[in-house]
């Protein structure tokens, strides 16, 4: 058999072995070889003292001797898995009995491994080592997805402060200067009226960023209430005219309308707006004719699916990985790129998700969400 690399090259904050066995010479032979491989070893004589040991102490492995007075190894393993403090500790199973039959039962009582008697010492070490590794791997991979995590995080905290930066410094820019000219132009009253109009302009955008960042930092505790399906697109319909001051055509095919969900109403409403406003400006400024959308709704395993369907100029290469970061747009004006930000973070908190997708005749994308028919408030 190859020598493995020894244990103590593998990044672990702790490398200890709890073995159980009745017999006190078999407990020395493993101490002694596993102490020479630069293991700690906790040991113990029988079931019980094995379930004091592995809860006070938490050991990374537990070579467990299967047939003990009292309570044998079967039981013992089933008592670990029953504890929280101890159901993630690897068993391996040490028994004389060698029968296809007993392993099987000892891997489903929740065995990681199986060793028979006599116990060749070598051998022994070589699948302590293999778990120890596996645990070294597993460990280092829920430390990097932390870490990946709080990476993301923190990208995601740059980007917004640098977008709100950004933007705040744009517009107040803009305020300033028609402030300027609203002072030279102190005599044309006209003129000062169009400049003093046009500061109005840039604070109200001013004024909605921040009601966006507000939405954007909401918690996941929100009220929920009944309400139709009906009565919910229709009041998306509503706000989304309100907060562009234009009407929307949009084709609503929903056979479910007296349905009722438990959503927070401000919320759905305020992520359906902006998905209905995105759609609209997805045909470009420079679209002169209708611009039809099509709202399906269907249900489906205790969930509503949405389905924003335009014939836009679909999704700009430039923004598609990273469509839902804040103030990530293809329009030139200053104050915009925070709808779909606001969009997803609604739809998340509410228990759903959402997907911005191709249309398959290659003309426009859809936009697709869910949402649980009964959530509960959390």
């Amino acid at each position: 058999m190859s020598e493995l690399p020894p244990t103590q090259d593998i990044p672990q904050a702790k490398r200890t072995v709890l073995v159980v066995d009745d017999e006190p010479i078999n407990i020395q032979l493993l101490q002694r070889k596993l102490e020479w491989d630069g293991i700690t070893v906790l040991t113990a004589t029988n079931g019980e003292a094995c379930l004091e040991v592995a809860k006070n102490e938490r050991p990374d492995l537990i070579l467990l001797d299967v047939m003990m007075p009292g309570m044998d190894g079967f039981a013992v393993c089933g008592k670990l898995r029953e504890d929280k403090r101890t159901a993630a500790i690897p068993v391996i199973f040490v028994t004389a009995h060698n029968s296809k039959k007993g392993k099987l039962e000892g891997l489903e009582a929740g065995a990681v491994d199986y060793i028979t008697k006599p116990i060749d010492l070598d051998e022994t070490i070589a699948r302590v080592r293999t778990q120890l590794s596996y645990l070294a791997i597993n460990k280092a991979n829920i430390e990097l997805t932390r870490r990946l995590g709080e990476s993301r995080r923190s990208a995601a905290i740059g980007a917004l402060t640098q977008g709100i930066a950004h933007n705040l410094n744009n517009l107040l820019g803009v305020v300033m200067g028609y402030l300027e000219l609203a002072k030279v132009n102190y005599k044309d009253p006209d003129k000062v009226l169009k400049n003093i109009a046009r500061v109005e302009s840039a604070s109200n955008r001013i004024v909605g960023i921040i009601k966006q960042l507000s939405t954007v930092a909401f918690t996941t505790r929100l009220p929920l209430h009944e309400m139709s399906l009906e009565r919910l697109v229709t009041g998306s319909l509503r706000r989304a005219k309100e907060d562009s001051n234009r009407d929307y055509l949009v084709n609503i095919k929903n056979d479910h309308g007296e349905l009722y969900i438990r959503t927070n109403i401000e919320a759905f409403e305020d992520a359906l707006s902006k998905l209905i406003i995105n759609a609209w400006e997805s045909y470009g400024t420079e679209h002169t004719g209708p611009r039809p959308m099509t709202l399906e709704v269907s249900t489906a395993d205790n969930e509503v699916e949405f389905k924003l369907i335009d014939q836009g100029n679909g999704i700009d290469p430039e923004v598609e990985e990273n469509m839902f970061e804040p103030f990530i747009s293809t329009k030139n004006t200053v104050g915009v790129g925070m709808g779909l930000t606001v969009a997803r973070h609604a739809i998340r908190t509410l228990g759903g998700e959402i997907y911005v997708l191709p249309n398959e005749n290659g003309n426009g994308v859809t936009a697709k969400f869910s949402h649980p028919i009964n959530r509960e408030e959390s």
